[in-house]
């Protein structure tokens, strides 16, 4: 759940009343289980760790994008689907609104939803000795970002072992389609639709004259290497949640995910349909408004 929105709390409630007599047993992840506990006393809730899920079936997520990504990082590894209610304001992982959630509870009892995969990244951040210093896996985006405003970063962008560019810039970020709604988005990148497979670099303010995003194939391997010659620390950010500090010379290695993120899908919803309806897009343009 959503750690501060009250509704969460009311709309968990709501889903977690519906299972009563179905033979569904509920676990709850977060800081508010003891919470909803006291809200529905008729109803076993059992406390599980996120880092463990256990032997789940499906994830039901009450929030926006951000806190899917939150319950990502414990089911991702496992091969869990997430099916998100959305309470946020945008909500592309999410698969119906809170004002829906009547109809959740017969289609999870019934196991009417189907199983999308999306890709993921997996990263590794490797130091100028060639050794690991830390790894971690991305649903949305991996950053490379300076750590002081007033510096810049010198990053080489390496694809399949040979060398593209170097660029002057704020960071480096590669993402995932399913992060290309996201912070690639906001730095000019293409919406890439979810089951395409691929997934794109994006260099951030650079000072250059070439400094479009790439498309890659999926399979390809991304190296992220940092200079000496700006700056003397930095950050890698995966999914804006998970994060380590940085020295020149590092270099960050960027491929394919091992384990996809699995999302339950209620219906089946075009992505174009939900690319308009997220992002309000004028379908008719401009020029229609007014227009009896």
């Amino acid at each position: 759940m959503h750690p501060a929105r009250p509704e969460a709390i009311d709309v968990a409630e709501k889903f977690v009343q519906g299972t009563i007599g179905t033979g569904i047993t509920c676990v709850g992840f977060g800081d508010r289980i003891a919470e909803l506990r006291e809200r529905v006393r008729d109803v076993t809730i059992e406390q599980g760790v996120l880092g463990d899920p256990g032997p789940l079936e499906l994830m039901v997520v009450f929030g926006g994008d951000g806190t899917i990504l939150w319950a990502a990082e414990g089911v991702v590894p496992r091969g869990v689907p997430l099916l998100g209610v959305n309470l946020g304001h945008v909500g592309f992982l999410a698969e119906l609104e809170s004002h829906d959630v009547h109809k959740l509870v017969q289609q999870v009892v019934e196991r009417h939803y189907t199983v999308e995969e999306r890709l993921t990244l997996d990263v590794e951040v490797v130091d100028p000795e060639g050794h690991q210093i830390w790894s971690s896996f991305a649903v949305n985006e991996v950053s490379l970002e300076k750590a002081a405003r007033e510096k810049m970063l010198d990053v080489l962008v390496e694809i399949d072992h040979l060398p593209v560019s170097r660029w002057s810039c704020d960071g480096m970020l590669v993402s995932t389609p399913t992060g290309s709604t996201a912070y690639a988005f906001s730095l000019g990148g293409p919406v890439i639709w979810p089951d395409v497979q691929a997934f794109q670099v994006v260099p951030m303010a650079a000072h250059a004259l070439f400094a479009r995003p790439l498309v890659l194939d999926p399979n390809s391997l991304v190296d992220l290497t940092l200079s000496d010659q700006y700056v003397t620390r930095s950050v890698v950010w995966c999914d804006g949640r998970r994060s380590v500090d940085i020295l020149p010379g590092t270099r960050i290695h960027v491929e394919r995910g091992s384990h996809p993120l699995r999302v339950a899908r209620l219906q089946e919803q075009p992505f174009t349909s939900r690319l308009v309806k997220k992002f309000d897009l004028n379908i008719d343009g401009f020029r229609s408004k007014g227009r009896p």
